[in-house]
């Protein structure tokens, strides 16, 4: 990599190649803000009251939408754009690797791969780079190849629409039996493992499941080890989705013992948009096919299992950056601040006699999203009017979910950025519109 820019080069850069908010931005850094842009990330050095001042945030609207995907805080963002000023300058020269610093594709995308490893407690030969967490978990799911004729493949209501029909592909395209079943609601610890002990002894052909760690419809967070576990017994393997789970809980891939797995750096990591990972234990690699017959690289390499083409380069430079910001965090701080912005809206709510939360009271069943219904909220042209009310008449974004066996939800997901401000401010909002679909 080239030599560390100095912060008039960071300014410079900032104006000529990105965003005049960006420069303007780094202009005026607060204290904490421009220590960790100057004098580098070091674990655990962003206290949590200091998150937000690191972002910057359209003023105006609550937005309690980030499990769209994350926003980059500021340091991720000038990194990202100084990346994208240095790639677009040496164009081939980089990215045919002819650099005589040794800079190039090569070594500096093998930094992403180590990031992500580190971050997650694995070898960096088990890590892929995608372009999503969509892209990587659809791979696993249909180069899986242990899948024969007749074979069962099961998934629940509250998986990604993405995986779902990467899964139905299965269906289509090799001739897989496909079975869908129903997350039980409420949920418990205990129902949720009843649910998916139930399914896999009615499914006796059945070899792959879909697991979701934390769903993006509800919020819901399974006890995905378990799970993995139970299926394992059955001779079952498991795809786990763990997009919403990924430096948003406090975990390592290890503890989840699962062989396949795929996620979104963009979203809980606040990588740049367009980047995402996959696991695949390293035992394992021989399971998953070679992306459309991708025979770029040598030997038995996990990225032979992602398709050839051109990734966003800078995009992905930009991963270590973002990587260092979530330790400077600190994952169990992070988990534990998101956690309590959704308890202080949850709880301000908890007596209203028209809301039901779509998860349960059990920390362990739940993070940052949390979604919700109100009384008579039963189609999802109401669930869209509630999503519209919010905004509208009090510029809270949020989104309204389908597919969620129960009934439409309204999905809030604060993020890095939120504040005390922004759920109170849903709160009140609820409080005055709680009765509005009866």
């Amino acid at each position: 990599m080239p030599p560390s820019p100095t912060r008039r080069h960071i300014l410079t850069s900032a104006a000529a190649s990105g965003p005049a908010w960006l420069a303007a931005s780094a202009a005026t850094l607060p204290a904490s803000a421009a220590a960790a842009s100057m004098e580098g990330l070091r674990p655990n050095s962003i206290p949590v009251a200091d998150l937000p001042r690191h972002f910057d945030v359209e003023p105006g609207i609550h937005n309690l939408e980030a499990g769209y995907w994350s926003m980059m805080p500021r340091v991720v963002a000038q990194a990202y754009a100084r990346h994208n000023a240095d790639i677009n300058a040496a164009n081939a020269i980089w990215a045919r690797n002819v650099r005589p610093d040794g800079s190039g594709w090569t070594r500096d995308g093998r930094a992403a791969q180590e990031a992500i490893a580190r971050q997650m407690g694995c070898s960096p030969d088990e890590i892929a780079v995608t372009r999503s967490g969509s892209d990587a978990l659809q791979l696993l799911i249909v180069n899986y190849n242990r899948l024969r004729p007749g074979d069962a493949v099961i998934h629940c209501d509250l998986d990604y629409d993405a995986t779902i029909m990467a899964m139905e592909s299965l269906r289509e395209r090799r001739g897989a039996q496909l079975v869908r079943f129903a997350i039980p609601e409420p949920a418990t610890t205990a129902n949720i493992l009843a649910a998916y002990d139930a399914v896999l002894k009615a499914t006796p052909n059945a070899k792959l499941l879909l697991v979701t760690q934390v769903s993006n419809r509800t919020g819901l967070v399974t006890p995905v080890r378990e799970i993995v576990a139970m299926a394992r017994a059955r001779g079952v393997d498991t795809v786990v989705d763990i997009a919403h789970g990924v430096a948003c809980l406090d975990f390592q891939i290890a503890d989840l013992d699962c062989d396949f797995a795929g996620w979104s750096v963009h979203k809980w990591t606040s990588a740049p948009l367009g980047t995402g990972a996959m696991y695949i234990r390293r035992s394992r690699l021989a399971d998953i096919d070679i992306g459309f017959g991708n025979r770029n690289l040598p030997g038995n390499d996990i990225n032979m299992r992602v398709p050839a083409g051109t990734l966003n380069f800078p995009a992905v430079l930009t991963i270590p950056t973002a990587v260092d910001f979530h330790f400077a965090v600190g994952g169990a701080a992070k988990e534990k601040h998101m956690r309590g912005l959704r308890d202080r809206w949850v709880d301000a709510v908890r007596d209203l006699p028209n809301v039901t939360m779509s998860v349960p009271d059990d920390p362990a069943r739940y993070c940052a999203i949390t979604s919700f219904r109100l009384n008579g909220m039963d189609t999802p042209e109401k669930a869209l009017a509630v999503q519209r009310r919010l905004f509208e008449k009090y510029r809270i974004l949020t989104v309204w979910r389908t597919g969620v066996a129960a009934g439409p939800v309204i999905r809030v997901t604060p993020g890095l950025y939120s504040t005390a401000a922004d759920v109170d401010a849903l709160a009140a909002a609820l409080r005055a519109e709680h009765a509005m679909c009866l």
